[in-house]
């Protein structure tokens, strides 16, 4: 699974972040990972210089095989709190796709 990292200007501290971003994406994700191609993570600071509630937005999105790509969102006040809630959102999300498509229908008689 690839982890790719993008932040807008005003998020400093890339490579901490990029590195910091990689590990949750695949600790969040570790049950999925050999059907996710590609995680992209989106780091934003909503205020820039003017500090904010949450002003810190995280945007992922995962590249599942054979699937529409998925994507979460969170909001938070720092950027690590950022990345870790867009990461358990993503991983809901796509534990209920796969938990949507390995039940059975129900007849309906």
């Amino acid at each position: 699974m690839q982890v790719l990292t993008n932040t807008d200007h005003s998020v400093g501290n890339y490579q901490g972040l990029s590195a910091y971003a990689q590990g949750v994406v695949e600790t969040a994700l570790r049950h999925f990972s050999e059907h996710i191609t590609r995680v992209e993570v989106h780091l934003s600071d909503e205020h820039g210089a003017n500090h904010g509630p949450d002003d810190k937005r995280c945007v992922m999105e995962a590249r599942v095989v054979g699937r529409p790509p998925l994507a979460a969102t969170h909001h938070a006040v720092t950027n690590d709190a950022a990345i870790h809630g867009a990461a358990m959102a993503l991983a809901k999300l796509i534990d209920g796709a796969f938990g949507r498509a390995a039940r059975p229908r129900e007849a309906h008689g």
